[in-house]
C-alpha cells in the first residue's frame, strides 16, 4: 500500500489538469473539485473549473452528459446540493476512476480535496509528509530524461 502525505499534486487528465494541489482529507467521504460555475443546460452539465485567480485556470468549459445531484455536507457541517461527476484521477502513476463533487473551494487553499472513498484500501496517510506522489513522478521524469540523453548518438 502506498503512503500519501497531508497534501500532494495530482493529475486529472480527462479535464486537462496536471500537477494540481490536492488536500488529502480522511474526514471527507467524497472528493471535491473547485468549480467556478456549474449549471445544467439542455440536460447537460456545463462547468468551468478553478477561477481566474488560480494559476492553472484556463476558462475552458466542460460538458458532461452523465452526472448526478447530491446533498453533500461541507466542511462547516452544512448540507449543500452539488453536482457530482465521474472522471480519472492520476496519482502515483495509477489512474483511478472516481467521483468528484463540484463545489466552490475558491476561499480554500487547495482546489482539490481527496476523500476517503478514494483512499480506502489504496493508501496510508502520514500527516508529517507532503507531495510523495509528486516527488516520485519528478524522479521518474528525471530518470527518463537521463535515459533519453544516454541513448542519443
Amino acid at each position: 500500500m502506498k503512503v500519501l502525505g497531508r497534501y500532494d499534486r495530482v493529475d486529472l487528465p480527462e479535464l486537462g489538469l496536471y500537477n494540481i494541489h490536492a488536500k488529502i482529507d480522511t474526514g471527507a467521504y467524497t472528493s471535491s473539485l473547485h468549480c467556478h460555475r456549474a449549471e445544467v443546460v439542455n440536460g447537460l452539465l456545463e462547468f468551468i473549473l478553478l477561477d481566474e485567480e488560480h494559476p492553472e485556470f484556463t476558462g475552458m468549459k466542460f460538458t458532461f452528459a452523465e452526472f448526478e445531484e447530491r446533498d453533500i455536507k461541507n466542511s462547516f457541517g452544512e448540507v449543500e446540493r452539488r453536482y457530482v461527476i465521474t472522471t480519472t484521477l492520476k496519482i502515483f502513476n495509477e489512474e483511478i476512476t472516481t467521483e468528484f463533487s463540484l463545489g466552490n473551494r475558491g476561499s480554500l487553499k487547495f482546489p482539490i480535496l481527496i476523500g476517503r472513498k478514494i483512499l480506502r484500501d489504496r493508501f496510508l496517510i502520514d500527516v508529517k509528509r507532503i507531495n510523495l506522489s509528486y516527488k516520485e513522478k519528478k524522479n521518474e521524469d528525471k530518470i527518463n530524461r537521463n535515459r533519453k540523453q544516454k541513448t542519443r548518438p
